[in-house]
């Protein structure tokens, strides 16, 4: 799971457009990072082996080479590996961390060749007599001899020449030996460290998704080479070595001189490569009774597992596999579930399969300390791996042009896990909330991109790792949710079972998910319009998404392409022309749900017509389509009348959208500004954090495009006016702030009262912010500030102070030891209002020894959204936009006339 992200990537991305200014800032800062990055990365220079030889360089060939694709021929398949590898956890003499392995694969040839590719990347080889292999035929065949051997540096290939064919049928066996840098650069075979107890400890571990497996060791790194993995780790005393496996007895040796463990493994499932992982390492852990049926581990700094930060990992882990388990009517294929929170860690987490490898705040909880979005996203991530062990690792897609398939559904199926494991938080009702609303601002740009792509358009490594965004999480996720919907959740499990069943320990495309599920579909007699493939080939192979619009005076339903800025221009062609196959969900008034297709660009239904003079209709129940709806006028009026009146006639997912459709309508000129404004207006009644989230993100727009205007003053009084009966609320109901709420979103939503209030000046609130950070500075060693509400508190008061509180949150930033601790006053940090402060912040971000290599992007993003860096830097830039420019000039007088009518400023 790519998220820092999340996060993979995913979130990352989300935030950043719907800030949309941040964009410019960040791609500079980010720059800046990557060119300070490079200057640090060092070369491995020499070895401890005198039979290594430096990288050749690459041989010239002319580009039709075999060599020179970065796609592995048809003709090898790979058995089985057995890798021995020893981690250095100590410098050598030229002050770089190595380690040293060897590695043999057995293949077989599928199609007669006299050519060996296998990736190799970042590996200086031993050579044997002049050639960095050795080839030896099994089971009665020849091996031919070799004729040369070099490294193909660009495509990441060590290319193996041969004098004679490898003979189809036959079974071959391919040994190397090799040295390579433990580097601290997240990926392949890397080095993490932390500090305990005054002491610098190294952790040596993996991330091989999608394509560093070949930094580890030369091996066929492609989803569909499928082996098994026989692995060994060489590792000094005190340390534990874990692997996908479970180990045999540690055997005490001696090597060089030193006195070592060799710890060897079970061999593994057959798997991808993308799946290994192995790590060395001092945790410790906790784990399920050994009478088990499946041995469920937690490992993390011995600190962090005494502290009982993992407890609430090991409670949910258990229910959660026993969940998926019954959702895809299936054993978990393996014995064990070894999860291990790494201090260094690129991406939230990593579904290797058996050893599911996570950032700390991803696995550790701690509830002195950590808040409930914490806890959910400990639950969360969870879920989303364990749901990987099936959907991804038993059946592996064959190539990355499907990633979009085993992310976005394990983002869908995740919220499903967590549901089961936290079944009062309405994880069902938070999807929409935080996958599917913020994709949609992504996916209704021009430049956006569909979620299947041909596997000819993806082929190096940069393009591959460019498909971990947004689209390929959070909108691969909506769809399949949408398709779990229309289909039925039951039809949709029992169509994973056969799917899962038939393909196991095998790969696939994502038709023969459509096949399974279209199986499924017709054993339970559900009608639909078209097949499965062919409603969702719409929804997968072209961008974007429509905006259906409902006229209620005369039931006529209508598609577009919905883009944000309706000038833009679409480039990319789509062979359906920009429509799609709707399911089309409504109620009127408080009755029960209805469903339509729209399979046209224009229809018409008669149903959706309204007679009385007080009915009313929604459509999209509980966003549970991928699409936007619009309305004739005096349906928009029915819609705010209701909202004034009784706003909880209509379900709380749908009075976020309500809040989010008519915004994003608005900006893309289909509504007027003053409508989507006027869909706030209820919130002053509304206790639900839904809508109150919907309208914040989509206020932070007008924030950033007024700021500087006339129009500041009176927004920022309407808004104080709307949220202080929120904040006083909460007051009550927490007894002045003593209490924390019972119900999950009710925790969020004080967050948001709080947070709201302080920003628009709601009396009271910043002496309360400030006036608990204060208590905390003024004894650091006892912070009573209500986990929930800490980035709050800090945020507000880091931006109401100067340099003490700054230097304050620093210290206690650099002193904390719960990694959600750390994460909090990390981002709060950048709420500082003074300039030179968030440039020597900037600074930080340069050095590893302050700011964590895996935290760098984060922390420049989070001082990327500072207003003073807007103002500073970004701004200018965005209001440039031609679309920001004119929606600006067309908006201001408009929006200025609304805030100053419904919040007048006092003279």
């Amino acid at each position: 799971m790519r998220k820092g992200l999340f996060l993979s990537k995913a979130v990352v991305v989300t935030c950043v457009v719907a800030a949309i200014g941040a964009a410019a800032t960040i791609i500079a800062l980010s720059v800046v990072y990557a060119q300070e990055k490079s200057k640090n990365e060092m070369t491995l220079q020499s070895t401890d082996s005198p039979t290594t030889s430096p990288t050749s360089p690459t041989t010239p060939s002319t580009p039709k080479e075999p060599w020179q694709r970065y796609r592995l021929p048809e003709s090898l398949a790979p058995i089985s590996y057995n890798v021995t590898l020893w981690p250095r956890l100590e410098p050598d003499a030229d002050n770089l961390f190595i380690f040293t392995g060897h590695s043999t694969v057995v293949f077989r040839c599928v199609k007669e060749t006299e050519l060996l590719l296998i990736h190799s990347n970042k590996l200086i080889l031993t050579s044997f007599e002049g050639y960095f292999a050795k080839l030896r035929g099994l089971s009665g065949a020849a091996a031919p001899s070799l004729k040369d051997t070099w490294l193909e540096i660009p495509t990441q290939y060590l290319v193996v020449q041969l004098n004679s064919p490898l003979q189809a049928g036959s079974t071959y066996e391919l040994y190397t030996e090799f040295v390579g840098e433990l580097a601290d650069d997240l990926g392949g075979f890397y080095r993490s460290e932390y500090i305990e107890d005054g002491m610098t400890r190294v952790v040596a571990t993996t991330q091989m998704q999608p394509t560093d497996a070949r930094k580890a060791f030369p091996c066929f790194d492609e989803p569909a080479m499928k082996a098994v993995f026989h692995m060994t780790l060489i590792h000094p005393h005190e340390t534990v070595a874990l692997s996908n496996s479970m180990n045999y007895d540690p055997v005490n040796i001696t090597m060089n001189g030193h006195n070592l463990i060799r710890t060897s493994f079970e061999p593994t499932e057959i798997m991808s490569t993308y799946l290994l992982a192995f790590v060395v390492s001092d945790f410790k852990f906790i784990s399920m009774p050994p009478n088990a049926d499946v041995l469920i581990r937690i490992w993390a700094r011995r600190k962090a597992i005494e502290e009982g930060q993992g407890a609430y990992a090991l409670e949910k882990t258990g229910s959660i596999l026993a969940f998926f388990e019954d959702y895809y009517n299936s054993s978990y294929p393996l014995t064990k579930s070894d999860q291990i929170a790494l201090p260094d860690f690129s991406a939230g987490a990593m579904e290797n399969w058996g050893l599911i490898t996570y950032r700390e705040t991803a696995l550790l909880y701690n509830p002195g300390v950590s808040s409930n979005g914490d806890k959910e996203w400990v639950a969360i991530v969870i879920s989303h791996e364990l749901a990987h062990m099936w959907f991804g690792n038993l059946v592996t897609t064959r190539w990355w042009n499907d990633l979009w398939l085993n992310e976005g559904f394990a983002t869908y199926v995740s919220y499903l896990g967590a549901n089961f494991a936290e079944p009062t938080w309405n994880m069902k009702d938070l999807i929409v909330l935080n996958q599917i609303i913020g994709v949609m601002s992504v996916d209704a740009l021009a430049s956006s991109h569909p979620l299947s792509s041909k596997e000819e358009d993806v082929l190096t490594p940069e393009h591959i790792s460019e498909l971990f965004d947004t689209i390929t999480y959070s909108k691969g996720a909506a769809v399949l949710r949408m398709l779990s919907e229309f289909i039925t959740e039951t039809v949709f499990s029992n169509g994973l079972h056969t799917y899962l069943e038939e393909f196991k320990y095998n790969n696939t495309v994502y038709t023969d998910l459509w096949k399974h599920l279209q199986m499924a579909v017709e054993k339970a007699n559900i009608k639909l319009p078209h097949s499965v493939e062919v409603i969702m080939n719409r929804w997968i192979l072209q961008m974007g998404f429509p905006v259906v619009t409902i006229n209620t005076q005369t039931g006529e339903i209508t598609q577009k392409h919905f883009l944000l800025d309706p000038d833009s221009v679409v480039d990319r062609p789509s062979e359906f022309n920009y429509e799609w196959f709707v399911p089309i969900t409504w109620i009127k008034n408080v009755g029960d749900e209805q469903q339509y297709w729209l399979l046209k660009k224009e229809a018409t239904n008669t149903n959706m017509t309204l007679v009385g003079a007080n009915d009313w209709l929604v459509a999209n129940m509980n966003t549970k389509g991928f699409y936007r709806v619009n309305y004739d006028s005096d349906n928009w009026e029915r819609l705010l009348a209701k909202l004034s009146s009784r706003h909880l006639d209509i379900p709380v997912i749908n009075r976020a959208q309500l809040i989010d459709d008519a915004f994003n309508l608005a900006r893309a000129k289909m509504v007027s500004t003053t409508l989507a404004l006027r869909t706030t207006k209820f919130l002053d009644k509304e206790l639900e954090y839904m809508p109150w989230e919907t309208a914040k993100r989509n206020m932070n727009y007008f924030y950033l495009m007024f700021d500087r205007s006339e129009v500041y003053g009176p927004m920022q009084a309407y808004w104080k006016k709307q949220v202080t009966p929120l904040f006083n609320h909460f007051k009550e109901i927490t007894v002045n702030w003593t209490k924390i709420p019972e119900n999950h979103n009710d925790q969020y939503n004080q967050v948001n009262a709080i947070s709201m209030a302080c920003s628009t000046g709601v009396e009271g609130c910043e002496a309360l912010t400030t006036g608990w950070f204060k208590e905390w500075q003024d004894n650091p060693a006892n912070n009573t500030i209500s986990p929930n509400l800490k980035y709050t508190v800090y945020c507000s008061a880091i931006a109401a102070g100067g340099e003490k509180e700054w230097d304050f949150a620093w210290s206690m930033f650099k002193n904390a030891t719960i990694a959600t601790e750390a994460d909090k006053l990390m981002s709060a940090l950048s709420c500082t209002k003074e300039p030179w402060l968030l440039n020597r912040y900037l600074g930080y971000c340069l050095d590893p020894k302050k700011i964590r290599k895996q935290d760098a992007t984060s922390t420049i993003i989070s001082i990327a959204s500072n207003p003073i860096v807007f103002s500073s830097f970004a701004r200018l830039n965005i209001l440039l936009t031609k679309a920001n420019m004119n929606w600006v000039a067309l908006n201001n007088k408009e929006v200025f006339d609304w805030f100053t009518s419904e919040a007048p400023i006092p003279n």
